[in-house]
């Protein structure tokens, strides 16, 4: 195998890691904000903004890590 097919090899792995850690990441978030809607429904409008400002920052996190991914598999 040449170096460019690890460039490509190491860049596929390098997606699939950041995407397992982004999910897990909002899953988790996901989660804790279920159950804390559960202890104080009364909450649950600002519970749910939170939780989605934090998924869509974990999101972005995840879009650099994966497009600087593919970008270093061409040098």
């Amino acid at each position: 195998m040449d170096a460019q097919g690890l460039a490509y090899l190491a860049a596929g792995l390098g997606a699939g890691l950041v995407t397992m850690g982004a999910a897990s990441g909002i899953g988790k978030i996901t989660a804790a904000a279920a159950e804390a809607t559960g202890r104080q429904p009364e909450a649950a409008g600002d519970i749910r903004t939170t939780a989605l400002i934090m998924s869509a920052l974990i999101e972005g996190v995840a879009l650099f890590a994966a497009a600087t991914c593919f970008l270093l598999q061409g040098k």
